[in-house]
């Protein structure tokens, strides 16, 4: 980092980074997007297979990055780990161009290692170019948004329309040419970070692990093994619910024991009480461990959350293929290309959303957090809603307007801005320094969790069977499955909004 660009603007390997996660947003997105359509077009998948392999997909892209990151930080540094993301990202979407469902899940395999190592450590070494109290910081990060937005954006449109209009294989090599573009933008600029603090491969990285190996090669080996892993993992998604649940409830432990901990410590020497009276509370009380049951307490609501969220690229997308008019002007808008809505809409309220909180905060008007995710769980079931609001004007064809789907995108992406950068900031604040990796291992987790769920309720949008249903079935029971979902999120939403205080009591002035 030279001193003109910290005098001057952001560090320079800002926009390196900007461009080569812009890529890799393109690359994973692009794949997403016309996943769910290509089991069931191209591989004759029903709809029920489809949405669980995807569901299991996604949970596992979201679990990868806990893996990942503690790979880096111990033996690969974060430089190589993203690289070999990137090559094995590149390498899953070129595999699946096999076009067979083995080769499919072989490909998806090497894209949930490759997104483990990628996504965890790009992000990483963005912080690591700011000092600790470097006001440019969040304004570092959310210039960084802006390029995962506009990764999915394209991915979204062009890879959407090159996919559904020319073949997918086309589609999903548009994704991997990406994903290239990723890597040498990365390769060729990473003398604008070489500074940063564990961009490097650390010394326990170079040393001997199993025979001629050391902890690199080893890793990096082991990492290949982990494809197969996936596949498996995949194929058995009844078994991957399992392993989630299960390393969900270990995770929660690990917190509450942690917590327990920090206040024991903070008590022998003597900073409890000062926290307490910092936050106005003067009653003894275990600080850390009322922190951690209110932290698990919003990730099961995380959860909720971002399973009915992430419909959007399995039953959401099968909705607008079947019962949605997407002639726009004699142009038929591609029905994977629908998705494109949310990352516009991000871009557009996202600065917006920003400003909002800092106004509202230095009024003394922000919503506290149980609140604000109360109110997304309303916008998100508003979303829902629109598609039985849609039905009185569904065509001969039972297709709802165009405009369903845009208002539905609406309020799904208001209400994620209510939640998403909120719940990461919070974790941050809530957890103690010494676990602070471990608690945003578990916030991860809780996507996981939330997208394999994602997939189960996807799957109960078909027919008997898991058939796939067409014309007035299919309209019907699409917005019977939407509405089911509105009416449930609307009730959580008012529950949490009823326990805003309880819950406020237990993160002891984390707001």
């Amino acid at each position: 980092m030279s001193d003109t660009a910290v005098k001057q603007g952001h560090p320079d390997g800002l926009m390196t980074l900007f461009f080569s996660e812009m890529w890799e947003r393109f690359c994973y997105y692009g794949m997403r997007t016309l996943l769910t359509l290509y089991l069931v077009k191209s591989l004759l998948k029903g709809d029920a297979e489809a949405s669980l392999i995807y569901g299991a997909y996604t949970a596992l892209v979201y679990a990868a990055p806990i893996l990942g990151g503690r790979m880096a930080d111990k033996y690969l540094g974060y430089r190589y780990a993203v690289l070999l993301g990137a090559i094995l990202m590149a390498l899953g979407e070129f595999i699946i161009l096999g076009g067979t469902e083995h080769m499919l899940l072989i490909g998806m395999g090497a894209l949930i290692v490759g997104n483990g190592y990628f996504k965890a450590n790009i992000s990483t070494i963005v912080g690591k170019l700011y000092k600790d109290g470097d006001p440019r910081r969040d304004s570092g990060f959310t210039i960084f948004y802006i390029g995962i937005n506009i990764g999915a954006f394209l991915a979204t449109t062009v890879v959407a329309y090159i996919g559904e209009t020319y073949g997918f294989k086309y589609g999903f090599g548009l994704a991997g040419v990406g994903m290239l573009a990723g890597f040498f933008i990365f390769w060729s600029g990473r003398k604008n970070f070489e500074r940063a603090p564990g961009v490097n491969i650390p010394e326990a990285g170079l040393a001997k692990a199993f025979g001629p190996l050391n902890w690199v090669q080893a890793v990096t080996l082991g990492s290949l093994l982990l494809v197969p892993a996936s596949y498996f993992l995949i194929k058995m998604s009844s078994a991957l619910g399992v392993i989630l649940v299960i390393l969900f409830i270990i995770i929660c432990v690990q917190l509450i024991m942690a917590g327990i901990k920090a206040d024991k410590e903070m008590m022998a020497k003597g900073e409890l009480d000062s926290l307490l009276k910092e936050n106005g509370e003067t009653q003894p009380k275990p600080v850390w461990k009322d922190r951690m049951f209110a932290l698990i307490i919003l990730m099961l609501v995380n959860i909720v959350f971002w399973a009915c969220f992430e419909q959007a690229g399995t039953s959401l997308t099968l909705f607008a293929d079947r019962n949605v008019d997407r002639l726009i002007f004699g142009w038929e808008m591609p029905a994977s290309m629908t998705q494109f809505f949310n990352p516009l809409f991000i871009v557009i309220f996202g600065s917006i959303f920003s400003v909002m909180w800092l106004k509202l905060s230095k009024i003394g008007k922000n919503p506290s957090i149980p609140v604000k995710f109360s109110l997304a769980f309303l916008q998100i079931a508003i979303g829902f809603l629109v598609t039985k609001a849609a039905l009185p004007f569904a065509n001969e064809a039972f297709q709802v307007p165009i405009l369903t789907v845009v208002f539905l995108y609406l309020f799904h992406t208001t209400g994620e801005l209510f939640i998403s950068p909120i719940g990461l900031s919070m974790v941050t604040k809530m957890a103690p320094k010494n676990i602070a990796g471990t608690a945003m291992g578990a916030w991860f987790l809780s996507f996981a969790m939330a997208n394999f769920t994602a997939g189960i309720i996807a799957s109960m949008t078909g027919g008997e069977g898991g058939v796939s249903l067409e014309g007035a079935e299919a309209l019907a029971k699409y917005t019977d499955v939407f509405a089911t979902l509105a009416y449930a999120l609307l009730g959580i939403g008012l529950l949490i909004f009823l326990l805003n205080k309880p819950i406020q009591r237990l993160m002891h002035g984390v707001d």
